[in-house]
């Protein structure tokens, strides 16, 4: 007999399994609204995958931070239920473009620079969205939800990103036999099904933190 789900700790509580678990699960309650999330990222995945190094390091903080950004923007608009105007909608977007542009090259340098600047001011996005703060307010207002559990905050980042890269490298690797055109076929679909789940699980994890500072 299949045991009962235990129940759900309150966000103040969540632990990161939990976290995951509540990101998979609104995802597949809203799955078409939140599919539309993982196009703009298989598209820069595939790009990435089919252009030069140089290429790269121009697209990284220029059309790749910007589409994330407009993504995580509809991701919180979504998750949060919530209702912002135009001009702050352009605000957050403006704003998590500028945090997204440097985090490619934290990356590239070593993984816990880029989950640490992301954790710091990732939420920057979700705050501007849902609270009355103004652009000037909103990435002091980031710091502090991320120093509320700090180490929540880059363990729900760290474990969203393996989740996701993990099941998209499984499934790219069950399609290499089928040539260069299928290996790009296959990172695009992944990507599309595969990638909501980190823009679902951070708007949620500003939840999290939210009711941490709280």
């Amino acid at each position: 007999m299949a045991e009962p789900r235990p129940a759900a700790l309150p966000p103040a509580e969540r632990t990161i399994g939990q976290l995951v678990a509540e990101s998979i699960q609104f995802y597949g309650a809203h799955f078409w609204a939140c599919l539309v999330l993982g196009v703009p990222a298989a598209v820069i995945a595939v790009v990435f995958k089919n252009v030069s190094r140089n290429v790269k390091l121009l697209l990284a903080p220029t059309l790749s931070a910007a589409l994330i950004s407009a993504t995580f923007v509809y991701a919180c608009v979504l998750v949060l239920e919530a209702s912002p105007s135009r001009r702050r909608v352009l605000v957050a977007w403006l704003l998590g473009w500028l945090v997204f542009a440097p985090a490619p090259f934290l990356m590239i340098a070593f993984v816990v620079p880029g989950l640490i600047w992301l954790a710091a001011f990732g939420l920057v996005v979700p705050v501007l969205i849902v609270e009355d703060v103004s652009w000037r307010g909103a990435l002091p207002r980031s710091w502090r939800l991320a120093r509320a559990d700090f180490t929540h905050a880059i363990g729900s980042l760290f474990t969203l990103a393996v989740v996701v890269l993990l099941s998209q490298s499984v499934l790219v690797f069950v399609l290499r036999d089928f040539g260069d055109a299928a290996d790009s076929v296959g990172l695009f679909l992944a990507s599309v099904v595969l990638s909501p789940l980190l823009f679902v699980g951070t708007a949620l994890l500003y939840v999290d933190q939210a009711a941490r500072v709280e």
